[in-house]
């Protein structure tokens, strides 16, 4: 028995499911229905004194149990709606000028991303992206060298959404920082599943969330802003949130608050805040150390499980470049997927690459084999959920 199974007890959905979909929506812890009952209330309890007892600064209090994950100092992490908001942000603090105007990107970067680089374009910011490779990782060198001195920012995903493709980060950051150019690193799919230490990689930003590997839910994305830059940012996309004395209702900026709550907007969304804390709570507990070494086994696991039932991966082989998810191409996916999902096991789809499955530190080798027997008894079979059997593809 690995040590980490000890937590699969405070994940209810565990004892349901077969639950590998963690790249997508981390299970929820079982303290979390207490806080969020917490929540409901102090609501309805203290009423708007709430804003004052704990409220008004939950941003900060949830954003240093993040800073902790992702190895950042304390003070220095904000909290947003979606990363795409986060994103915004970041990008808000940024100009282009007549010698710097060039975003650099990935095609390999998550849609939403490249969605709001091209949009930049309208500011005066000219976007370029970098293809990908065929087996839909990206290739470093390619990354460098479009990088130069007319570039304003580098933005790219610390792990593909896809395949699980652990970049280079390091190496790409440090190109940036050659060339002048500030860089937001996405760490979506990396924080809480690979070790993620923003202050060793020093990139000026980076963005992420709780909704998938911290096991927090929707409604709470994160920003991280280097200390340096806190200081001296300017996000135009901001609001009475990131005042020092916001109840003082003044409309000039002179008293901005000077830890990341500077870079938040509007009124913060409390609700999401109880429902992150104990996902944070357990990870930090448990160790990203930890639970990257389990990741390894189970992937290694999986991998091995692809090759004996003859199916394909995209998926990097080499173990240091893959980080949680293993995709498995097979026939019929998107209707093996709604299969699985109809026989509870949670697993998810992307085009092209096929069922993504995702464990956890919660999940076990067991369970692990077993997924994999169910598609290959699936795809042998062609035993195919009905329409109306399954949810939606996804």
């Amino acid at each position: 028995m690995d040590a980490l199974d000890s937590y699969r007890d405070e994940f209810p959905i565990l004892s349901r499911t077969v639950y590998m979909i963690s790249n997508s929506l981390g299970a929820m812890p079982r303290q979390t229905a207490r806080n969020l009952a917490e929540y409901a209330d102090t609501w309805a309890t203290r009423g708007v004194r709430a804003w004052e007892e704990r409220w008004w600064e939950m941003p900060l209090e949830i954003g240093n149990k993040i800073a902790r994950v992702i190895g950042a100092p304390a003070g220095t992490v904000s909290m947003h709606e979606n990363v795409t908001t986060a994103q915004m942000v970041a990008l808000s603090s940024l100009r282009p000028s007549a010698a710097r105007q060039r975003i650099v990107c990935s095609a390999m970067d998550f849609p939403s991303m490249v969605y709001l680089y091209r949009a930049q374009e309208a500011a005066g910011f000219e976007l370029r992206i970098v293809p990908g490779k065929d087996d839909l990782s990206i290739d470093t060198d390619r990354m460098l060298d479009a990088i130069d001195d007319t570039t304003a920012v580098v933005a790219f995903s610390h792990v593909l959404f896809r395949t699980s493709y652990i970049t280079d980060a390091a190496a790409i950051a440090r190109r940036a920082r050659e060339a002048g150019a500030s860089v937001i690193l996405d760490t979506y799919q990396s924080a809480g599943i690979v070790p993620v230490d923003v202050t060793a990689l020093d990139v000026d930003f980076a963005v992420g969330g709780c909704l998938k590997w911290l096991c927090g839910g929707p409604g709470n994305a994160f920003l991280y802003t280097r200390p340096d830059r806190l200081k001296t940012a300017r996000p135009s996309f901001t609001g009475w949130l990131s005042q020092q004395h916001p109840f003082a209702f003044a409309i000039d900026d002179a008293d901005g608050r000077d830890d990341a709550m500077h870079m938040m907007n509007g009124t913060p969304a409390i609700p999401a805040y109880y429902a992150a804390l104990a996902g944070l709570d357990i990870v930090n507990e448990a160790g990203v150390g930890r639970i990257r070494e389990k990741s390894q086994r189970m992937t290694a696991r999986l991998l091995a499980r692809v090759d004996e039932y003859g199916f394909t991966s995209a998926a990097a082989r080499d173990p240091e470049r893959l980080a949680g998810t293993v995709a498995v191409n097979v026939p019929d996916a998107p209707l093996v997927s709604r299969t699985l999902k109809a026989r509870d096991f949670i697993v998810d789809y992307r085009p092209p690459v096929g069922v993504r499955i995702s464990p956890h530190f919660y999940n076990t080798m067991d369970e692990v084999d077993r997924v994999m027997a169910e598609i290959a008894s699936i795809v042998r079979k062609k035993d195919y959920a009905t329409a109306d059997a399954g949810s939606r593809v996804t």
